[in-house]
């Protein structure tokens, strides 16, 4: 196939994006006037360009249908505002991979499902947390102390860790955790019922809601309505506990919980 053909069988959606990318004025226009109607000094003041650079930009998006204007003002056309929509989640989703880039290029992405790794702009202030050399449980021991700050706990749980088992059941017989959900998959939760200890004080425990499904997780996702906590596997398919990411953000708990409901549904 030639690429003028290509060219020509392209989505409209993604001509209108390529044709904002290979130009960061009209970009930065649209982002502009996202959030309010705005003359061309206001513009000029915010994106501290010449007024004949900006005014070509301007141009350009109005023949476009991407902005209106009337009389001095300009604005964004329905278009125009649904592109810069798309383009604002775009470049957050870039500024969140890019800022934790360590933490997911390292990993095994196949637990998150596509739309919502299509965002990850919703993590954009997630912290990583890294174990070092010198301090090899700092990833390990900063989840902990979170953990222990929540009266309640959604957990997806991929592994079979006493480490985890011991501390869970030490919020519960302290009472700091009032409420405990586990998914969990069959063949690990099959183990678990095997340690009489785990069995009593953990699974039938009565602060306890297990939560049985017959896939097993690529993803250990813990959240409350305080926080999130992100651990992954390593493309090799072993459990990664050196290197987390945590968000307190709102955005992320409520991506947090519906990626929980997602899996949810495979019961």
């Amino acid at each position: 196939m030639s690429s003028s053909t290509l060219k020509e069988n392209e989505p409209q959606e993604f001509k209108n994006v390529k044709y904002l990318l290979t130009s960061s004025m009209r970009t930065l226009i649209l982002i502009v006037l996202y959030t309010n109607k705005k003359n061309l000094n206001e513009i000029r003041d915010e994106l501290k360009k010449p007024s004949a650079t900006i005014l070509h930009g301007l141009k350009e998006l109005e023949e476009n249908n991407l902005i209106k204007k009337d009389r001095k003002y300009y604005s964004l056309t329905s278009n125009g505002y649904l592109l810069a929509t798309n383009m604002i989640k775009l470049i957050d989703n870039w500024y969140a991979i890019e800022k934790n880039k360590v933490f997911w290029n390292n990993h095994d992405l196949s637990g998150i499902p596509e739309n919502f790794l299509n965002k990850l702009y919703l993590l954009k202030d997630a912290q990583f947390i890294s174990s070092t050399t010198s301090d090899l449980s700092n990833a390990f021991n900063t989840y902990i102390q979170l953990i222990s700050t929540a009266d309640e706990l959604n957990i997806i749980l991929p592994i079979y860790s006493e480490n985890h088992f011991k501390y869970l059941i030490k919020l519960l017989k302290n009472d700091d955790l009032k409420r405990l959900t586990i998914l969990i998959n069959t063949e690990i939760l099959k183990t678990m019922k095997k340690n009489r200890y785990l069995k009593k004080s953990l699974i039938e425990n009565e602060k306890t809601k297990i939560i049985e499904i017959s896939e097993n997780p690529k993803i250990f996702l813990t959240f409350s309505n305080e926080f999130m906590a992100l651990t992954l596997f390593f493309n090799d398919n072993h459990y990664d506990d050196s290197q987390i990411i945590i968000d307190k953000h709102e955005n992320a708990i409520k991506w947090s919980k519906n990626l929980f409901q997602r899996y949810m549904e495979m019961i």
